[in-house]
């Protein structure tokens, strides 16, 4: 974790503000376009939130928040409470939603899904490629950073305030696209849905700030040995390994608790992991917040 200072608080649309963490020593770790960190709050609350200042600036990191209405306590938080001064520990950058090499962008975002979304329009500019963003939100009111989109990139960008204009046509986008191009899209999940269903599987990127629902059939109780210090540990079906691991005072570091962040990742050494998460855990490791057991016993590196 990295010490902050809560620099500014703007203001920069209807229900959202944009925070500015200052480093309180030494510089910042560094982060792509895509990344995200922890934001471990006053109320011992942690929520995840995108980067969307400069890469280059190791003194500041920018996140942009919406207030939602069915909070969990995070947003609600940050915007009646969080003042200039405030001290704010957060996590080193993590990446799961990173900018690969292309020629040519098409970039989609949904509200408050532009924070990601920022950094890598300016990244694939400054690489020479073409890039365009349409940009859709209720009303332009609703919608963070169009001025600055505007005023930087001109024609590059499409604003659309569905309340006007109704929802862009996907498929008329998905038929233009350049045969080299790639696309990032973040945004509601109704969105994301529908641009994987009409972008060519392999050239459509997302990110999700919720994951889909899915049917895994009901949880079964398992086993984990926690190999270093030899304790094991019952993970009963109505509890998470995340939370049977806790219980056990065996802490493990988390923070979205849906399968979406990559904060909870453990290291498998022996036994089948199921894994109920939407990153997909690279071999060998699994999301203990979401992710389960197919074999009566897992050994892991705890």
């Amino acid at each position: 974790m990295q010490p902050t200072i809560l620099d500014h608080v703007d203001r920069v649309a209807r229900d959202v503000v944009s925070l500015v963490l200052r480093a309180e020593r030494g510089p910042l770790a560094p982060w792509e376009p895509g990344a995200h960190i922890d934001l471990i709050l006053p109320n011992w609350l942690t929520r995840q939130y995108s980067l969307c200042g400069e890469p280059d600036d190791r003194e500041r990191y920018r996140i942009a928040v919406r207030h939602e209405r069915l909070s969990r306590g995070g947003s609600d938080y940050i915007h009646r409470f969080l003042r200039r001064g405030h001290p704010i520990e957060v996590s080193a950058p993590r990446n799961n939603f990173p900018l690969r090499p292309a020629p040519e962008f098409l970039f989609l975002a949904g509200g408050i899904g532009i924070t990601p979304i920022l950094p890598m329009l300016r990244a694939a500019i400054a690489a020479g490629a073409v890039a365009t963003l349409v940009y859709v939100g209720r009303s332009l009111a609703t919608m963070p950073f169009t001025a600055q989109l505007r005023a930087t990139y001109g024609g590059r960008v499409r604003l659309v305030a569905t309340e006007h204009e109704g929802r862009p046509d996907f498929t008329a986008l998905a038929a233009e696209l350049p045969p080299r191009a790639l696309v990032y899209c973040c945004g509601p999940s109704a969105m994301l849905d529908a641009a994987e269903a009409v972008f060519p599987a392999g050239r459509v990127h997302v990110e999700r700030f919720r994951p889909p629902v899915k049917d895994f059939g009901p949880p079964r109780a398992f086993e984990a040995v926690c190999a270093r210090s030899g304790r094991t540990i019952q993970v009963p079906p109505g509890e998470t390994l995340l939370g049977a691991l806790g219980h056990a005072g065996i802490a493990v570091p988390s923070g979205c608790r849906e399968g979406v962040c990559g904060s909870c990742e453990i290291t498998v050494v022996e036994g089948e992991p199921e894994h109920r998460d939407h990153l997909g855990a690279p071999p060998g490791r699994m999301y203990s917040c979401v992710s389960r057991a197919c074999s009566p016993r897992l050994v892991l590196d705890l």
